[in-house]
């Protein structure tokens, strides 16, 4: 979690919020997004891991299951909020028990590198009614990094539908990732859970090691080539200063 170091003009910052009382200058980014994603460069691509593990909750205990998945990882054009700016992957990952057809787990969302803060920041959404938005701070060129979130926190949290709030409450996430030396790369997540008529939390744990199956689509802006890198929005800021 983020400690408040000052208060300037009446905006607040924060250690990972380097960015000062200017809230709406945006700055220029790089057009070719793979060439500025940081240590989520080696994840781009399309990958496929055949050892997939999960341990998930069942009524009489816990329940093992092996899976076979599929995730595509694809370079966006830069992103800007005012001053702060995000090179990123939109991914979807989808998960089938081997031999099988029908999901078996099904997720969308963004991998976000942020230069300025040297943080990645993680979203999550499943068709179980659930999202998450994890961070941590990460090294430009680390090969093995751990992102978090916990219920109840207003930056990096958990949501969910009231029912899987009732019974299956997710109190923290976590993703382990580790970029391997021979071109795969793996990660360990884990979702602790509160289940009624269960005095400790259980531990939801999934593991696999992805392969690399086909290479990252340039982003938009990186297929224009050299010239216009609008993206067609304009500043937050006008020449009064005003949005």
């Amino acid at each position: 979690m983020a400690i408040v170091d000052r208060v300037e003009s009446g905006v607040r910052q924060t250690a990972s919020d380097p960015y000062g009382t200017d809230i709406y200058t945006e700055p220029p980014g790089d057009p070719d997004t793979l060439n500025s994603l940081g240590p989520l460069r080696p994840l781009a691509g399309v990958w496929e891991g055949t050892k997939g593990s999960d341990d998930h909750p069942v009524a009489d205990g816990s329940e093992h299951s092996v899976f076979v998945e599929h995730y595509e990882l694809q370079p966006i054009d830069f992103q800007t909020n005012g001053p702060q700016l995000f090179y990123g992957l939109r991914y979807h990952t989808h998960i089938v028990e081997p031999g099988q057809i029908v999901t078996f787990h099904d997720q969308i969302g963004y991998w976000l590198w942020e230069p300025a803060a040297s943080m990645v920041t993680f979203t999550l959404a499943i068709p179980r009614g659930q999202v998450l938005l994890a961070a941590g701070s990460v090294d430009v060129d680390a090969k093995e990094f751990e992102l978090t979130a916990a219920l109840g926190s207003e930056v990096h949290g958990i949501l969910s539908n009231p029912f899987l709030d009732r019974a299956f409450r997710t109190t923290s996430y976590r993703i382990h990732v580790t970029v391997n030396d021979d071109g795969t790369w793996s990660y360990e997540e884990e979702g602790v859970l509160e289940i009624p008529g269960r005095e400790v939390p259980f531990h939801h744990v999934d593991r696999n090691t992805l392969h690399k199956v086909a290479e990252p689509i340039p982003n938009p802006l990186a297929r224009l080539g050299p010239g216009d890198t609008s993206l067609g929005i304009g500043s937050l800021r006008n020449e009064r200063g005003r949005l």
